[in-house]
């Protein structure tokens, strides 16, 4: 008998615990703040702040690179010592504090004669934002669905469909963050939009405190007298845990700022800026461990699969490269050269972002339909395949956006309608890739070390934010004081961007698709579960 099999009718709801739908709701609400600020991110620094597009791509890039590692350490605390429940609302109460204090946005920037005048003081607010934003989804990303985990049994049933619901909530809440934050943000100013992500975050942390007593223990901390030992003086184990923790947002506060600083100082590829020295640090440990365990610990075979996780890994990398220029690329491409309306209705750049989440929420039950079926059949791909086409498909999106740029309406604008096609692509590229690969880490790697590998996995996203917006700074544009855009050369530059991207993508799913019989070997996998 499982272990929710017990629990009686009354705590479940719909046939599962109903401690799932605290952690959707939690997720849901965490999700919509977390992307109605990122929608809004670059253009409030580039028309707001005046950035430069290259200084908004480093400053994003910055972002997203520490946002995605931080959830190594956040996870590793909790595992050890603070438990699930714990971090979880620490991470929350510091992401409701974070997003509240983006609302705070100080005066708009000047510029004259060249020189630009930004508020400072709103500046450093806004960059300790970010860092409670970072330090917070560390500690709640990785933990909330640890717990969705630990609410099933080994081998209950209900556990895919569970993680599906949960997932599903994910979506939602990243659906309706772009168009409300989004339209709150570029209508009534920047504040209303940054605040709406506030108080999302503030609704999904009352959600989770209420429902606590639905998760039955399952997120409390491992060794709870651990945790309440006098460690250094009248301070606690988890006092120390709390105050070392929040001694690290001076350090993100700093490290944001120097990567934007350095990089405007430094321009290129690969230099060792601040985030990235920190990043680089971060994965050579978390590599060197699970080299270490791979050599020292695991037979031939576990060795190979783990292999064949790392490659999974990779994969994921390049293909979050191309997908996160959605809120870098092709939101300024959106805002700055593309017709908005349609369907009756004008939609503002920000407000597409949504279409991401849009596409995934249709998309979903339709390939959870599909796979059964082909796999009846003996035609479902295998996940080094799956993954191959998920990579040549977000090549293909940018091969989209090429036509689009290459084939402007009468007003020299772009149709947003291939803007659409080229967000639906995508978004079956990741339908193809994304999930396939998370299940191939939580198959394929030895038990004992699930957690460390879904850390390498969020690393490898990590990365990706970085050259995401390395990517992105191909296609700044530098407009004049006194001219307006020039959309024919903002096009060109558009277009040379969206060319390289697809050539990547393309590129590495071709590659991938002819390495896809010695990744299957790799993997050991008994016939029957794939081709």
């Amino acid at each position: 008998m499982t272990a929710t099999a017990s629990l009686p009718a009354s705590d479940e709801l719909f046939g599962h615990p109903k401690g799932l739908y605290v952690c959707f709701f939690t997720e849901m609400w965490e999700r919509f703040s977390f992307y109605g600020m990122k929608a809004l991110l670059l253009l409030y620094l580039t028309k707001y702040h005046l950035f430069t597009d290259d200084n908004g791509y480093n400053l994003i890039g910055a972002y997203g690179g520490l946002v995605y590692a931080m959830p190594v350490i956040g996870g590793l605390v909790a595992d050890r010592w603070l438990g699930m429940r714990k971090a979880v609302v620490f991470g929350g109460l510091l992401l409701v504090l974070g997003h509240l204090g983006m609302a705070i946005e100080g005066h708009p920037a000047t510029s004259a004669n060249g020189l630009v005048t930004r508020d400072e003081g709103a500046l450093q607010v806004f960059y300790f934002s970010l860092a409670l934003i970072i330090l917070g989804v560390g500690f709640l990303k990785p933990n909330i669905s640890t717990i969705v985990g630990k609410l099933y049994g080994e081998n209950d049933p209900r556990r895919d469909s569970g993680f599906s619901l949960f997932y599903a909530g994910i979506n939602i809440g990243a659906t309706i963050s772009g168009v409300l934050c989004g339209w709150l943000g570029e209508t009534y100013g920047w504040g209303w939009g940054f605040g709406a992500a506030g108080i999302g975050m503030l609704a999904g942390l009352a959600n989770f405190l209420y429902g606590q007593k639905h998760l039955h223990g399952h997120a409390e901390p491992p060794d709870p007298a651990a945790l309440r030992q006098r460690v250094f003086g009248v301070l606690t184990r988890e006092h120390l845990i709390y105050l070392v923790s929040l001694a690290g947002l001076a350090v993100i506060w700093m490290l944001i700022q120097a990567h934007s600083l350095f990089l405007a100082i430094v321009p290129g590829w690969f230099e060792p800026s601040p985030v990235l020295l920190a990043m680089h640090f971060v994965s050579a440990c978390l590599l060197g461990g699970i080299l270490w365990f791979m050599f020292a610990r695991c037979t031939k075979v576990q060795r190979q699969q783990m292999g064949a996780v790392l490659v999974f890994i990779a994969l994921c990398l390049i293909f979050f490269t191309l997908y996160e220029q959605t809120y870098g690329s092709w939101v300024l491409f959106s805002d700055r050269a593309m017709n908005h309306r349609a369907l009756g209705v004008e939609w503002n750049a920000s407000e597409l972002t949504s279409l991401g989440a849009v596409f995934i929420l249709v998309l979903a039950p339709v390939f959870a339909w599909l796979w059964p079926r082909l796999d009846a059949r003996g035609w479902n791909p295998s996940k080094p395949a799956k993954s191959a086409y998920g990579l040549i498909l977000a090549g293909v999106s940018f091969l989209v956006l090429v036509w689009s740029a290459r084939h402007p309406e009468a007003n020299g604008l772009t149709g947003i309608w291939w803007f659409v096609l080229a967000y639906f692509v995508l978004e079956v590229g990741e339908m193809l890739l994304s999930p396939i690969g998370l299940s191939a880490v939580t198959e394929l790697s030895v038990p004992s070390v699930v957690g460390l590998m879904m850390g390498g996995w969020f690393l490898g996203t990590s990365y990706s934010e970085v050259l995401a917006a390395e990517l992105g700074k191909l296609s700044a544009i530098e407009i004049p004081e006194g001219e307006v855009l020039n959309v024919a050369e903002a096009l060109a530059k558009y277009d040379q961007l969206f060319v390289f991207s697809a050539q990547i993508g393309i590129a590495c799913g071709l590659v991938t698709l002819a390495l896809t019989p010695w990744i299957k070997r790799w993997m050991h996998l008994p016939p029957n579960t794939m081709r």
